[in-house]
């Protein structure tokens, strides 16, 4: 039971609290079958999640399940049920064509205060005589816990929404106040340019030039305001299976193998995550386009109280004296404005290591 709630407790994505509490619950109650269910507004599931079934099985079975029979009866009634035949039960109606055979089944909603937050779902325990009362008391002591680790992942994930949205407008406040009057200047020194070609040509290339010095500092600032965008994967995955996501998409693109390993994370502030992000993804650029490496790793790790990112490559490396490209100095500078600090480790012919380490 200790393990199954440490198991829950560990993730802050709903997705993945939603996967760990039917593992869990599976594996405590020994059942072959085990599903959870979150309800919509809809006469639907918003979530629902199950272990024992195929990819090819779930295929086959076709659309998520609606709110009939027993599941829409548990959670209509909000209380657990434990039956030794699901379909001598009168609230039993049918299953898709497709669906495994259920016969002894247990129920119990997860609940917060009168809230029902989903169902788990249970059937065919593979030791002999089905479930017992026992049973029923060790999965509704789960199901309290887990009602904890859904809650606390939602409010997580609604947190990571407002910071979306505050650098949403931060971005906007950005654009209008540096990007948008750079834009309206060279609109109106363009248009002062376009007068005097009949009156006075000789006084053009003066404004020709402001309007290429204005038109370039329009572009650095707007690819600054990009630069520090913070990437929509982020709040909706979080650092860990952005990264995972960008790696293995360059393992497909690239001839080099491309490896990603991480280690269990705390929740993380939404900056460091951005700069832990942009400082994988420019090491990652360099291995894989200058220095001609056949494996690159990627390591997320924890250690010590710091937030540890590792990149490592079996390239041709550099001479690290004076060097000041490939975006070295920017990495860095990433890695300090959150507090961190960021190492190179790096000779021709012997690779490369950047290794950045930010206190979380």
């Amino acid at each position: 039971m200790s393990s199954a709630v440490l198991a829950v407790t560990r993730h802050l994505s709903v997705r993945e609290v939603l996967q760990v509490i039917v593992r869990s619950a599976q594996r405590l109650l020994d059942a072959r079958y085990a599903a959870l269910g979150v309800p919509d507004d809809d006469g639907s599931f918003a979530e629902f999640v199950a272990e024992g079934i195929t990819d090819k099985q779930w295929d086959a079975i076709g659309p998520l399940p609606r709110q009939h029979g027993m599941l829409g009866a548990m959670l209509r009634e909000g209380v657990p049920a434990r039956l030794p035949d699901l379909r001598d039960d009168p609230r039993f109606e049918w299953w898709p064509k497709a669906h495994p055979v259920m016969k002894d089944f247990l129920g119990v909603p997860i609940r917060d205060g009168d809230e029902v937050l989903g169902i788990i779902f249970l059937a065919n325990k593979r030791t002999p005589g089905g479930f017992t009362q026992d049973d029923q008391d060790l999965l509704t002591l789960f199901a309290a816990h887990a009602a904890i680790a859904l809650t606390n992942a939602r409010l997580y994930e609604r947190g990571r929404e407002l910071a979306m949205l505050e650098e949403r407008n931060r971005v906007a406040h950005e654009l209008h106040d540096a990007v948008t009057q750079k834009l309206f200047s060279l609109r109106l020194t363009a248009q002062a340019a376009q007068a005097m070609l009949d009156k006075a040509p000789d006084k053009v290339a003066p404004e020709l030039e402001r309007v290429q010095r204005l038109a370039g500092e329009a572009l650095t600032e707007l690819r600054a305001v990009i630069v520090e965008l913070r990437p929509a994967d982020l709040d909706r995955h979080g650092l860990t299976e952005t990264l995972r996501k960008h790696v293995r998409m360059l393992d497909r693109l690239h001839p080099s193998l491309v490896g990603f390993e991480c280690h269990e994370l705390p929740p993380l502030d939404p900056a460091v995550e951005v700069a832990v992000l942009r400082v994988a993804q420019e090491a990652l650029h360099n291995a894989l386009r200058h220095a001609e490496a056949s494996r690159v790793s990627v390591l997320l790790a924890y250690e010590e109280g710091k937030l540890v990112l590792t990149v490592e490559d079996d390239g041709r490396g550099f001479e690290q004296a004076g060097s000041r490209g490939l975006g070295l100095v920017s990495m860095r500078d990433r890695a300090e404005s959150v507090g961190g600090a960021m190492t190179v480790e790096s000779a021709p012919g012997r690779g490369t290591t950047v290794r950045v380490e930010v206190g979380a």
